[in-house]
């Protein structure tokens, strides 16, 4: 079944680039904007994050789990 085009994808930028900020794990407020409601870190693609920044997000949120700073896992499901 093909798939019917719904209109011109909109690029969206890179916030990091924007607003000259690197992801941090201590600013775990920032990166709770890439990570979904489930604790899963958000695709490229959604965020609009480059690729470059899409990497080291991916990075911190996993320092920021290590150091119990974000949740791995949501505690609605977990229960």
């Amino acid at each position: 079944m093909p798939r019917y085009n719904k209109g011109p994808r909109v690029k969206r930028s890179c916030w990091y680039c924007a607003n000259r900020v690197e992801p941090d794990y201590k600013n775990s407020d920032v990166l709770r904007n890439g990570v979904t409601d489930r604790g899963k870190i958000m695709p490229k693609r959604t965020t609009g994050t480059c690729a470059t920044h899409q990497r080291r997000v991916a990075r911190e949120v996993k320092r920021a789990r290590h150091l119990a700073l974000l949740p791995f896992v949501a505690e609605n499901i977990h229960g």
